[in-house]
C-alpha cells in the first residue's frame, strides 16, 4: 500500500477511530486500527467485537492495499507530526511514515489477522437531529446499570409509543425517560449505553443531523463519513411506564438553580449516610427543604421558596438528585412525590419530554 493524505484528515479519523480500539483486552488484535486504501480515500476501521466503527477520507493512493498500525502509537504519533502532506508505505510487516523532515518505521502483523468487520444491515431508517440525539442520551444513558449480570438494564431503550420516538433506561433505583421526535415507524431495540455514549463522543459540530440504521440484531450511526455498528441486547425491556406515577399527593415547584444548589449543600453533609438526603415539601410555609446529618461531621438544613401543593417528605440518594437536576431544561424544576415509599418524579416544570424517576431510600 502507498498513499498520500493531509496530517489534518489522517489525525482528525485516527482520533475518532481509535476510542473504539481496545488497549484492554486479552486479544492483542484490538488494539490495532485497520487501514485500507482504495477508490481514492483511506478507510480506517477499528472494533471490539461489541461495536465496529469505519471512517473515510480522501487521500491520493498510489498502490492500493490494506495494513494495521497499533491505534495509540499511530493515533498520537500523526496527531504531533507538522500540518503538510504525510506519505504512508506499507509493506513486509513494516509501516513506512514520512512527513518532511519526520521519518519513521512501524512494525505491524499481517492484515488478514484482523477480525471480519460486520456488514451494516438496514430494515428501518430514521434522522435524527444531533441536539435531540445529544439530549436524549445524555440523560438516559446515566441511569443505565453497569450490571452484566442484567444486560437488558446495560441498554438504552429505543421504541416507540403512540407515534413517538423515546429513549428510557433504568439501573432499578432511579428511571430516565426522554421524547425524541414524532415518529410514524415502529422501533423496539436495546442499545448498549456504552454504544451510545461513544457514539456522542465522535460527533463533531459541524454535524447536524444523525442517521440511525435499525435490523433485528444490530444498530448503526451514520455521522458524516463514520459509521458505527453496534450489536443490540437480546431480551425485552421492562414494562417501565407503570413505575411512571401519574398522580401524586405532593408537588413542589422550585427555581432550578436553588434546587441544585441546596442540594449540593446538604450533599456535603450525607457522605456518612451513603449520601441519603431528606427533602420536606411544607404547604404551610411553601417551602422545600432538605436535611443531611452525619455524626462526626454535623448537620445541615438548606431550604428553598416553591410552590407547593400537600406536604410530606422523602429521603432520597443525593447524588441520583444532582444527576436528575443536571440534566433538566429550565427556570424551574417540579419534584412530586406520594408518601415516603413511593417514587420521587422529576421534570421541568413547563415541559415533561424528559422525566427522571428516583427510588426512595428506606430509612
Amino acid at each position: 500500500m502507498k498513499a498520500v493524505v493531509t496530517q489534518e484528515n489522517l489525525a482528525r479519523a485516527l482520533n475518532i477511530v481509535s476510542r473504539i480500539a481496545s488497549s484492554r483486552t486479552t486479544l492483542p488484535i484490538l488494539s490495532n486500527i485497520l487501514i485500507k486504501a482504495e477508490d481514492g480515500k483511506l478507510i480506517l476501521s477499528a472494533t471490539n467485537l461489541e461495536v465496529a466503527i469505519t471512517g473515510s477520507i480522501p487521500a491520493k493512493i498510489n498502490r492500493e492495499g490494506v495494513l494495521i498500525a497499533p491505534a495509540r502509537l499511530i493515533t498520537e504519533f500523526i496527531a504531533n507530526l507538522p500540518k503538510t502532506n504525510i506519505e504512508i508505505n506499507a509493506s513486509d510487516n513494516k509501516i513506512t511514515i514520512t512527513a518532511g523532515n519526520y521519518h519513521s518505521v512501524v512494525n505491524t502483523v499481517a492484515a488478514d489477522e484482523f477480525p471480519v468487520l460486520p456488514e451494516p444491515k438496514t430494515k428501518i431508517s430514521i434522522k435524527i437531529p444531533i441536539s435531540d440525539f445529544k439530549k436524549a442520551v445524555a440523560g438516559t444513558a446515566l441511569v443505565a446499570s453497569n450490571d452484566t449480570t442484567r444486560p437488558i438494564l446495560t441498554g438504552v431503550y429505543l421504541h416507540t409509543f403512540n407515534s413517538v420516538l423515546y429513549m428510557a433506561a433504568t439501573d432499578g433505583y432511579r428511571l430516565a425517560e426522554k421524547k425524541v421526535l414524532p415518529l410514524d415507524k415502529e422501533i423496539s431495540a436495546i442499545v448498549p449505553a456504552s454504544t451510545l455514549s461513544d457514539v456522542v463522543r465522535i460527533i463533531s459540530d459541524e454535524i447536524k443531523e444523525i442517521t440511525v440504521n435499525f435490523s433485528d440484531d444490530q444498530i448503526s450511526f451514520v455521522i458524516g463519513d463514520t459509521v458505527v455498528t453496534s450489536r443490540l441486547i437480546d431480551g425485552n425491556f421492562i414494562d417501565y411506564r407503570q413505575l411512571i406515577p401519574n398522580k401524586t399527593d405532593v408537588v413542589a415547584t422550585l427555581n432550578h438553580d436553588e434546587f441544585i444548589r441546596i442540594t449540593k449543600i446538604s450533599e456535603l453533609f450525607a457522605r456518612e449516610t451513603a449520601g441519603s438526603i431528606t427533602l420536606k415539601v411544607d404547604a404551610d410555609t411553601s417551602t422545600l427543604s432538605i436535611r443531611s446529618i452525619t455524626s462526626e461531621l454535623g448537620e445541615n438544613n438548606s431550604e428553598a421558596e416553591a410552590t407547593v401543593k400537600g406536604s410530606g417528605t422523602i429521603t432520597l440518594n443525593s447524588k441520583f438528585l444532582l444527576d436528575a437536576l443536571s440534566q433538566i431544561d429550565g427556570d424551574n424544576v417540579k419534584l412530586q412525590f406520594s408518601g415516603k415509599l413511593a417514587p420521587a418524579l422529576l421534570t421541568a416544570d413547563d415541559d415533561d419530554t424528559y422525566k427522571h424517576i428516583i427510588m426512595p431510600v428506606k430509612s
